[in-house]
């Protein structure tokens, strides 16, 4: 897998230029001014992880936060997206250092924060993290979000779905070739 960081409007590939995608990549990484929009113009996906943040206007896209951009389990609200929004384009946004990758590694930690921080008894927070880490456990941020807009290409045929990475350490967005 490649990451293309886009420094420059002449960078963001011919298909994507003045569409959302496109404006995506502008406001995030080249400081677009912001503009008035009074309807989202695309679906974001992207990790919960508080430290990403994106600069875009009010108004300008559906965001559906979930650990590692995993829209397995979100369907509905892509659907929904798509149907009463009206979304043609969805940018699946990976990043760098992510806690869904090797989240079994991270069980001991998962139960205990469980046990101290919720009240929860041990046995109801082992089962918990037994039940639900294999579902949302990803190996590699980028080559899940290929996968993912994979997937949901195949499902939403007249959807572009479009796999980006996100760096924590500049803030910036970069596309991602497999």
């Amino acid at each position: 897998m490649q990451l293309i960081k886009i420094t420059s409007q002449d960078q963001i590939p011919q298909k994507y230029q003045n569409t959302p995608l496109g404006k995506l990549i502008e406001y995030q990484n080249l400081g677009k001014q912001l503009d008035e929009y009074h309807s989202a113009q695309l679906l974001v996906s992207m990790c919960m992880d508080n430290r990403k943040q994106l600069r875009i206007p009010e108004n300008f896209a559906y965001i559906i936060r979930t650990g590692g951009a995993n829209l397995r389990y979100s369907e509905f609200k892509v659907s929904y997206a798509i149907a009463i929004g009206g979304i043609k384009q969805v940018a699946l946004i990976a990043h760098d250092c992510c806690g869904m990758v090797n989240l079994m590694s991270k069980r001991t930690q998962f139960i205990d924060g469980l046990v101290q921080n919720a009240g929860w008894d041990k046995s109801r927070a082992e089962e918990h993290f037994l039940n639900y880490a294999p579902m949302f456990e990803i190996d590699n941020e980028a080559e899940f979000v290929v996968d993912e807009a994979q997937r949901l290409s195949k499902k939403y045929p007249k959807i572009e779905i479009v796999p980006l990475y996100y760096s924590l350490s500049d803030n910036q967005l970069s596309f991602i070739l497999s």
